[in-house]
């Protein structure tokens, strides 16, 4: 390869599945044109906008799946140099892709006991098995911050937790499992960013932190990563002044943080990958068209992911970037893809799920996560008749009901907003389950709570006997007023038909609740 085609090795644009034939075309031509060293896949156009726009659409697309299959063929087929094909998929192709197989969140399975970290390593597995049968080979995941910022509005559910070690643990274990898939995994968002509060989509977060304090807490799972192993990091958009010489700058276009500290001082010799570089923390910084691409190589990235200006930053590092450090990347980047057996990829028309094997691994997770939140009565009035169930922000209809209808029917009513007959209706019991569906795993909107909703059930709980089970979110349970008041609260995490019926029978005392998560 001439220089610009080893640089052409740097980028990894997005590609949507959801796209017009004439951008499938244009992807084509940058391919074949620049010598494109793989693709980065996402749901659509218009989903990833609403990361910049604060909507929470649920976008209705058909046959996703099978479009990602055929884009990825083609584009395998016109590649002189086979792709390296990455998607950000932390719980699964779920994530990014409608009916295909989802795996609980880092959240959920933080509440699992760190003596347990081999079923993490089990997920870790299915999810690289999922993205290798479409032909994936990378996947940016596992998040190896810290949660220690109650107020973030961008990891929350996708960390493991508050625990730099079980963190740490954990995310080794999710790396595992998916190298043991054959698929690449790579540590994010070094320098960590859990204690930030600025969502890095929208604007540039701040670690206020010496370098002792953040050697201690934010990198630990990161160094812990390096010293067994891992081969790619990807660095944040967020600023750490102690690590880049007390400038204002993000750590993914730093060369103090990415050179010096993350290659020199904790010795990483793998794939550094930038966060991608359409996002509005370092996208608005540089105008001119290509500068940013130039500044995040000459920081060390050796990957740019999701690059808007492939041409100008090819056309750019070829003038600036120093022929060593080039040659550096470009031998990095071809031993990832050996290592990952790219060129003896095998194009993929139809993909088949193992659904049966994918439920009972979820129910066996959710046997070890599902966790008390709180207890404080005596819950024995539960075994008498005399309850009713409440469904709120779901159908009347569940699984988590049906399991309990299977061993004792009560009264069920649904509540989705503060003006329902229900309301009404349960004054008359004294004694409530009450089933509590989050809307939304973001913090975005209230995670898409009615606060209205969440007001009434705060009386509730203060009026009445009141047990809780939570399907989704715990962190959105910010919103629940009064919750001191309640018999008990039950975390289930996910609202998945097999940990609902698992919560069913927790709820009757046939399964004990194994999970350890703090509020």
């Amino acid at each position: 390869m001439n220089l610009k085609e080893k640089i052409g090795q740097f980028f990894s644009p997005a590609a949507f599945i959801h796209d017009t034939e004439d951008n499938i075309q244009a992807m084509e031509q940058l391919i074949q044109k620049h010598h494109l060293g793989g693709i980065t896949f996402f749901h659509s156009r218009h989903s990833a906008a609403a990361n910049f726009e604060k909507r929470q659409e649920k976008l209705d697309y058909s046959n996703t799946l099978e479009k990602l299959l055929v884009q990825i063929n083609r584009y395998q087929k016109i590649s002189k140099t086979p792709l390296l094909i990455s998607i950000d998929a932390e719980y699964g192709l779920a994530m990014r892709i409608e009916e295909t197989p989802q795996y609980p969140y880092a959240i959920s399975l933080g509440a699992i006991s760190v003596e347990n970290a081999d079923l993490v390593e089990k997920v870790g597995y299915r999810i690289g098995k999922d993205l290798k049968s479409c032909g994936i080979h990378l996947n940016f995941a596992p998040v190896a911050d810290i949660n220690s910022n109650p107020n973030n509005p961008v990891i929350g559910y996708r960390s493991f937790g508050t625990d730099k070690e079980k963190v740490s643990k954990f995310a080794l274990a999710m790396y595992k499992g998916m190298e043991k898939a054959g698929i690449g995994a790579c540590y994010k968002h070094f320098p960590g960013h859990g204690d930030t509060d600025v969502d890095s989509h929208l604007g540039l977060p701040f670690l206020h932190k010496s370098k002792r304090e953040l050697l201690e807490e934010e990198l630990y799972p990161f160094i812990q990563g390096i010293q067994a192993g891992v081969d790619t990091i990807m660095v944040g958009h967020l600023a750490a002044p102690a690590l880049s010489a007390g400038k204002n700058i993000p750590a993914s276009i730093s060369r103090e943080v990415i050179t010096d500290l993350l290659r020199k001082e904790l010795g990483f010799e793998g794939i550094v990958v930038s966060d991608a570089l359409n996002m509005k923390s370092v996208s608005d910084m540089f105008p001119e068209p290509g500068r940013l691409e130039l500044e995040a190589f000459l920081a060390g990235n050796d990957l740019l992911c999701f690059s808007e200006h492939v041409a100008e930053g090819i056309e750019m590092i070829s003038q600036k970037g120093e022929i060593s450090q080039i040659d550096k990347s470009f031998e990095r980047i071809m031993s990832l893809k050996e290592k990952l057996g790219i060129k003896n990829t095998v194009l993929t028309k139809h993909v088949h799920f193992d659904w049966e094997s994918h439920d009972k691994l979820n129910e066996k997770l959710a046997m070890h996560y599902i966790s008390t939140i709180s207890k404080n009565k005596d819950t024995d009035i539960f075994n008498c008749r005399s309850f009713a169930k409440v469904s709120v922000f779901s159908p009347l209809f569940n699984p988590f009901f049906t399991e309990i209808d299977n061993y004792q029917s009560t009264p069920s009513f649904e509540i989705n907003t503060i003006h329902d007959m229900a309301w009404e209706d349960i004054k008359q019991f004294e004694n409530l389950l009450i089933a509590l569906y989050i809307p939304s795993v973001k913090p975005v909107n209230n995670f898409g709570l009615d606060l209205k909703v969440m007001e009434g059930l705060g009386e509730l709980l203060k009026s009445k006997n009141c047990q809780l089970y939570v399907f989704g979110n715990p962190l959105a349970l910010k919103w629940l007023p009064n919750q001191g008041h309640a018999v008990k609260i039950t975390c289930a995490f996910q609202d998945f038909e097999p940990v609902q019926m698992k919560a069913g029978l927790n709820y009757l005392d046939e399964m004990d609740a194994e999970g350890k998560f703090q509020l």
